[in-house]
């Protein structure tokens, strides 16, 4: 009798919209086991197609219950785990919805913001380590444009825990190889998602694409960074931004 292949299983987090949803889509549709990470509870009318003993609510802002929420991460898989996908962040606002910068950022939302956009992939990565190497998997970790140029809307806490999150990879890269674990990371750019400030349409007309990015061209990235077409693929950041970074 031939033996029944395995269904691959990937962790995201950040997974009710935007590029995480089209991310939980993206897998799913190719056969994957998909694990959704949200500060969000299963809703009843699911928005990112998974099913409620496949989400974990997690407040990636606690380091606390983030450690704790590995143990119930690791119930939910059996022993692999071929893909963690760091995709939350968050970007906190003005009053007005202005952007934030060094000089008016609280101290308190900067420690958010580094919780939940930087902390929690190491420590996921971390905790999940020997079910990643089980599996020879993937990590990805969602960076952002903002991370490497000072942007319009995105605050000075987004953009330096995307900055960090950039220099993660690659020493995650480092550390992870040798477990047989490539760790590599995504860095979008102006993606058509619910969360667009006004005046994006104002970048979009000097893109060269000239258009905006759709969370499915980000999602196929990540998928190809897990895949096995990306097999000797480790330690990089790939723009997804139209040639907005050039």
């Amino acid at each position: 009798m031939a033996k029944t292949k395995r269904r691959k299983i990937m962790l995201l987090t950040g997974a009710s919209r935007g590029i995480g949803h089209a991310t939980v889509q993206y897998f799913s549709a190719k056969g994957w086991r998909v694990i959704t990470c949200s500060r969000y509870p299963f809703p009843d009318e699911c928005p990112w197609g998974g099913g409620q003993e496949n989400h974990v609510q997690i407040d990636l802002a606690d380091p606390r219950k983030t450690i704790e929420a590995i143990e119930v991460i690791r119930d939910k898989l059996d022993g692999q785990l071929d893909a963690l996908v760091n995709n939350a962040g968050i970007s906190p606002k003005g009053p007005n919805g202005e952007r934030l910068s060094t000089l008016d950022t609280d101290l308190m939302s900067w420690g958010q913001v580094f919780h939940v956009n930087f902390f929690a992939s190491v420590v996921l990565a971390r905790g999940l380590k020997e079910e990643l190497a089980a599996a020879k998997g993937s990590v990805v970790n969602v960076t952002s444009i903002a991370g490497a140029r000072v942007h319009p809307f995105a605050g000075a806490a987004y953009a330096t825990s995307k900055a960090a999150l950039a220099a993660l990879t690659r020493e995650m890269a480092h550390d992870f190889g040798p477990l047989g674990v490539r760790v590599n990371a995504i860095a979008p750019g102006e993606v058509e998602t619910s969360i667009l400030s006004e005046g994006t349409d104002e970048i979009v007309k000097n893109l060269p694409m000239r258009r905006l990015g759709q969370p499915k061209e980000v999602a196929s990235a990540i998928y190809f960074l897990c895949s096995d077409e990306s097999s000797y693929i480790s330690g990089t950041e790939i723009e997804v931004n139209g040639a907005q970074h050039v």
